[in-house]
């Protein structure tokens, strides 16, 4: 076992735990997602270990083959957090026990007709800049999204997820991602899930209400070099 490993868990979950304390919320109530982007199964299979069991990727080639070459750990989660696509939809749909990741009708119309596995749980990706290219529905479009994947019989919309911007303190762009929950909730009321904080910025993020966290490398190490 990677003692590096264990002790670096313990820290985040430290820090976690500190900033619950500071918001005056249960850290228990907060998931913290180990993203395990580059990095091999074998990272996984000690991270379960350890105890994690909710673990994120960010590309569907990487979620596929990870879920696969463990699936002898069937009590982990597996959360897609990517860009989704609509021509990976299936993929996706086959390994992903969550997507983060939904910011238009089409994706959520392709993993709703695609094969799955019972409901899918799902998050309206919301974009916090003023580019229109970065992924995320704009703000002012998320109640329309909330109501078209309502309407949507395998999946399960559970609320919204949010990348803070490198140019802006995290806590007012995770305050603006807050009335975006408030928004999904008016269209789904138990839509409560808050995804937002990364290695950078999570206590922020436990502050302005997030449910789930998305943490990588505080965890995991440094990525290795790709070939």
């Amino acid at each position: 076992m990677d003692t590096a490993l264990a002790d670096r868990l313990a820290a985040v979950d430290e820090r976690i735990q500190d900033a619950a304390r500071a918001a005056h919320r249960d850290a228990a109530a907060i998931t913290r997602i180990v993203v395990t982007k580059f990095h091999p199964a074998t990272l996984v299979s000690e991270l379960h270990a350890l105890g994690v069991r909710d673990v994120g990727e960010n590309r569907q080639q990487e979620l596929t083959a990870k879920r696969a070459e463990l699936a002898g750990f069937p009590d982990l989660k597996w959360h897609f957090i990517g860009q989704a696509q609509t021509n990976k939809a299936r993929a996706v749909r086959a390994a992903a026990d969550a997507v983060h990741s939904i910011d238009r009708a089409r994706i959520a119309d392709a993993l709703d007709g695609a094969d799955g596995r019972g409901l899918l749980d799902v998050l309206l990706q919301v974009n916090l800049t003023d580019d229109t290219g970065r992924g995320g529905v704009d703000p002012s479009g998320v109640e329309e999204l909330a109501a078209h994947v309502a309407g949507l019989s395998t999946l399960r919309l559970r609320g919204v997820m949010a990348v803070a911007p490198l140019d802006e303190e995290p806590v007012r762009a995770f305050e603006r991602l807050r009335r975006s929950a408030d928004a999904v909730r008016a269209v789904v009321p138990d839509a409560e899930w808050i995804s937002a904080g990364m290695t950078g910025d999570f206590p922020e993020a436990i502050a302005m209400g997030a449910t789930h966290l998305r943490i990588g490398s505080a965890i995991t190490g440094p990525r290795p070099p790709r070939d």
